[in-house]
């Protein structure tokens, strides 16, 4: 299980789909005010779908404050300034994924003060970024290849159609 943290998510329904992807993973989600919206948003619970029961939430005041209560934590901080790939890192259970809030992403001043933990995930020419969640998503599924997705329903199963279904 990774830990996702949103530094000051301002979109709720971002964060409401990375909500549905830590209920699918097992992932803990840690939200770091202040939050661009209110938690009974209708579109944060709509992103989320019925999936909210399944999410570990964790709240925080500062991310210094969280920092402080994981101090043997590892924590990777992506963003697209960052020298280093996300898949050139051996992620293990317990990592911190930390992502920013969509408009500026992280601090520099936080980005400075880690800068052998800080990955990118590339993209082509010049754009700004990723959706956040998407991000995400491609974050914790890079971990989660790496330890062989254990733990996780891996088959599916085709069931038998009839053409008026």
């Amino acid at each position: 299980m990774f830990n996702i943290v949103l530094v000051e998510p301002e979109i709720p329904q971002n964060t409401g789909n990375i909500a549905r992807t830590c209920a699918a993973t097992g992932c803990r989600l840690h939200l770091v005010r202040p939050l661009g919206f209110e938690v009974s948003d209708r579109y944060l619970k709509r992103a989320g779908l019925d999936y909210w029961q399944f999410v570990d939430v964790k709240y925080w005041n500062s991310f210094d404050e969280l920092q402080k209560f994981y101090p043997q934590g590892r924590f990777y901080y992506f963003t697209t300034k960052a020298r280093a790939c996300y898949a050139d890192v051996s992620y293990a259970d317990g990592d911190f994924l930390v992502f920013g809030k969509e408009t500026r992403g992280l601090p520099e001043k936080l980005l400075k003060a880690h800068p052998e933990s800080c990955v990118r995930i590339p993209m082509m020419g010049e754009l700004r970024s990723l959706n956040l969640s998407n991000s995400v998503a491609i974050a914790v599924y890079e971990g989660l290849r790496q330890s062989g997705f254990e733990s996780m329903n891996k088959a599916g199963e085709l069931h038998e159609l009839k053409w008026d279904d």
